[in-house]
């Protein structure tokens, strides 16, 4: 059975718990604190089961958050031309686990060492440290997904390589504390959120092609 916390968590929630122990004798409030971020730990690295919506022609949400921008870019890297993308912002509440949006195969990967400013910054998509994951469905349909750091996201964990295959809603990945995830499809991508919506990844239907 899958742990409901992501093993991530269980790092930092040990060590901040063992610094707690350590502070509460010189400090009890400074030790207090540590037994708070102990918990806070295990809260952000949350691994929930979700239920992947069937259905012909769905591209999933990579990711939990808020829509903060829909539009189209000249040109996306692994799609090769122009390109519809929907940006998620993630805020230190919501799940980090980033998962596939279609069913394929692991077709591109890419890191590329940056900035790392505040994930709601436009500029974030393109200064900031990221990785794009490229996926290839059977047919040839590709999807891009970037995961970008934030102001305090320190570190991206993407645990699929090329020639990986992926399902649907699989996991792929997270960002550490805050951050921003991409995702671009072709033009003929049919968006299905809006500005502002709440999205959870491998539930909400972001596109259909």
């Amino acid at each position: 059975m899958r742990s409901p916390i992501h093993k991530e968590g269980f790092k930092f929630a040990g060590g901040f718990f063992a610094l707690g122990f350590l502070t509460s004798y010189l400090n009890k409030w400074i030790g207090r604190l540590f037994y708070v971020l102990s918990a806070f730990s295990l809260y952000f690295f949350r691994d929930p089961e979700r239920k992947i919506p069937s259905g012909e022609g769905l591209i999933l949400s990579p990711a939990d958050g808020r829509v903060i921008d829909i539009d189209t870019v000249d040109h996306a890297p692994f799609i090769d031309g122009p390109a519809k993308r929907v940006t998620i912002f993630l805020s230190l509440f919501d799940v980090h686990i980033n998962r596939s949006p279609i069913k394929g195969k692991i077709a591109y990967r890419q890191y590329v060492p940056g900035k790392f400013m505040c994930a709601f910054e436009p500029k974030a998509s393109t200064d900031n440290e990221q990785n794009a994951v490229g996926i290839e469905g059977s047919d040839g349909y590709r999807v891009l997904v970037k995961q970008i750091a934030g102001l305090v996201a320190r570190r991206i964990v993407c645990w699929k390589n090329p020639g990986d295959e992926t399902e649907i809603g699989e996991r792929f990945g997270l960002i550490r504390f805050g951050s921003r995830t991409e995702i671009f499809m072709p033009l003929d991508a049919k968006i299905d959120v809006k500005i502002g919506q709440k999205v959870s990844g491998a539930s909400t239907i972001i596109a259909r092609r």
